[in-house]
């Protein structure tokens, strides 16, 4: 899962953002409105979920919310910010985003929101994987091979999650870089085929995860 987190206290951004990684996300950030804008172009694509506060420099928040569901965005947008009445609310759920959470917040229920429209942005894609005697579990972040739980790191099993998302469908390195991880990776790094090749050695025999000339991996 990939989170753009929009907020100009920039100790605030760091503090969510160092959260959210411990619970498993790539995460990117943007200190104004403009540079959000930016970084998600014209379809936000690249994100799951956007963090969005309201009163921004540059390009407020609310204009930002207004020009992502013009363009037809695809990311869901969850307004964190201090402006928490209930005309708030209101106003900011009627510029088109999907939640809004007032400053202070409960960091589990944080967590708990964006995993929830996370799953609103992929509605296809179920909360438990089986293949064969494999069973990856999105929600609880467990993965278990006939009967026997394997201890992934947070990048393996994202990269185990969406290969077995794609439902057999070949998911190049490229994107598999974009997805898991965030911004900060090196796009010549050999992170993936590293990642890839410790997982199959936990996931054992027989191989689950194919390489595909020229294209990629799949399940």
């Amino acid at each position: 899962m990939r989170v753009l987190i929009v907020e100009d206290d920039e100790e605030m951004a760091q503090v969510v953002a160092v959260g959210l990684r411990r619970a498993q996300m790539a995460v990117d950030m943007a200190f104004d409105g403009t540079e959000a804008l930016e970084r998600l172009g014209s379809g936000g694509e690249a994100y799951d979920v956007v963090v969005l506060d309201r009163d921004l420099p540059g390009t407020h928040g609310d204009e930002v919310c207004a020009a992502l569901i013009a363009a037809g965005c695809r990311s869901r947008i969850l307004m964190l910010t201090a402006a928490g009445t209930a005309d708030d609310i209101v106003d900011g759920l009627g510029l088109g985003a999907d939640d809004y959470l007032p400053k202070p917040f409960d960091f589990p229920v944080l967590v708990a929101r964006i995993a929830a429209l996370a799953r609103r942005a992929h509605p296809a894609v179920p909360p438990v994987f089986r293949h064969g005697d494999l069973l990856v579990d999105s929600a609880r972040r467990t993965a278990v091979r006939a009967g026997r739980p394997l201890a992934l790191t947070p990048k393996e099993f994202g990269v185990l999650e969406l290969l077995l998302a794609a439902g057999g469908r070949a998911v190049s390195a490229e994107e598999l870089l974009e997805r898991v991880w965030d911004e900060a990776a090196d796009p010549f790094t050999s992170a993936v085929k590293i990642t890839v090749s410790r997982l199959r050695a936990k996931l054992g025999a027989p191989p689950v995860i194919e390489t595909v000339a020229r294209s990629g991996y799949r399940i």
